[in-house]
C-alpha cells in the first residue's frame, strides 16, 4: 500500500532473490582432483620419480581438460596443476605424520591418502626419533713446553779463512795437550812399565803436532790464494770500470764532433 508519500510499503516492497556465492575459479571438485593425481601419478613414475617439466605439466592440464572441462572456467593450466599437486603433497605429509605418531590406531579418512601414499609414500619415510649419539671424549695430551722464538731468524754469517784457521789450529792445541796429559798420567800410574810405552806415546804425540803443522801449513796457503783471488777480482773490477768510463769519454768526444761538424756546415750554408 502507498502511504501518500510515494514510497511504497515493506508488506508490498519488491524481495530481493539471494544470489549464490560465486565459485573460485581455481577450486577443484574431488573427481577433477583424482583425474589430476593419476595424470600426474603416470608421469611420475615414467620418470622414475622425477620432477615434471613444462611440457609434462601441460600434458597432464590437457587431460584434466578433457575430462572436466567443458566450461571454460573450469579449465586448468599447467601452472595451477602444479600448485595442486604442491598442496595435496604438503597435506600428505601432515596425514603421514599424524598416522605415524599414532602407531597403527588412526587412519587418515583423506580420499587421496591412499593414492598418495602409493606414489610417494617411499619418499616420505616417517619420522623416528634418533638414538642419543655417545661420543668419546679424547683424552688430554700433556702440554709440549716450546721455547721463546725470536722474531726475526738471522742466517749465520759465513766463516772466513782466518777463522777456520783458529778453529783447526784449536783443535790441534787441545790434541795435543790431551796426549800429554795421558802421557803424565801413565807416567805417574806406574814407572815400571819401561822405556817402550813412554817413547810409544811420544811418538804419537810427536805424530800429531806434525799433523797439525802440515794442516797449518795447508790452511795457510788456501788463505792466501783466496787473498789473491780477492785482488785480482777487486783489480778486474776496477779495470772494467776505467774502459766503461774511457769507452762512455770516447762516446761524448764522438757526438761533440759531430755536433761541431753539423754547426760548421750550416755557417758555410749561410755565408752563401
Amino acid at each position: 500500500m502507498n502511504d501518500g508519500t510515494g514510497t511504497p510499503s515493506p508488506a508490498t516492497a519488491p524481495s530481493r532473490a539471494l544470489q549464490p556465492l560465486a565459485c573460485r575459479e581455481d577450486c577443484w571438485t574431488e573427481d577433477a582432483t583424482h583425474t589430476l593425481i593419476e595424470a600426474w601419478g603416470d608421469r611420475y613414475l615414467e620418470l622414475n620419480r622425477g620432477n615434471l617439466r613444462q611440457k609434462h605439466w601441460q600434458e597432464v592440464a590437457d587431460a584434466v581438460n578433457v575430462i572436466h572441462g567443458q566450461i571454460k572456467k573450469a579449465r586448468r593450466t599447467d601452472v595451477q596443476c602444479k600448485n595442486r599437486i604442491d598442496t595435496l603433497k604438503k597435506k600428505y605429509k601432515i596425514e603421514k605424520a599424524r598416522v605415524s605418531d599414532s602407531n597403527g590406531a588412526l587412519t587418515s579418512q583423506w580420499p587421496f591418502y591412499e593414492r598418495l601414499d602409493a606414489l610417494i609414500g617411499s619418499n616420505t619415510p616417517a619420522k623416528k626419533p634418533s638414538p642419543p649419539v655417545y661420543r668419546k671424549t679424547p683424552p688430554m695430551l700433556p702440554p709440549v713446553p716450546v721455547g721463546p722464538r725470536s722474531a726475526t731468524h738471522k742466517r749465520p754469517a759465513p766463516v772466513t779463512a782466518d777463522e777456520t784457521f783458529r778453529r783447526n789450529f784449536s783443535i790441534v792445541a787441545a790434541a795435543a795437550a790431551a796426549v800429554e796429559e795421558v802421557e803424565e798420567a801413565e807416567s805417574a800410574r806406574s814407572e815400571s812399565d819401561g822405556n817402550g810405552n813412554r817413547e810409544g806415546v811420544k811418538e804419537l804425540a810427536q805424530a800429531i803436532v806434525k799433523f797439525g803443522e802440515i794442516y797449518e801449513r795447508v790452511e795457510e796457503s788456501k788463505r792466501k790464494q783466496m787473498i789473491d783471488l780477492e785482488v785480482k777480482r777487486m783489480q778486474f773490477t776496477k779495470d772494467l770500470e776505467i774502459q766503461r768510463m774511457q769507452l762512455f769519454m770516447d762516446t761524448q768526444v764522438q757526438l761533440e764532433k759531430i755536433k761541431h761538424a753539423k754547426r760548421s756546415s750550416g755557417n758555410g750554408e749561410m755565408l752563401f
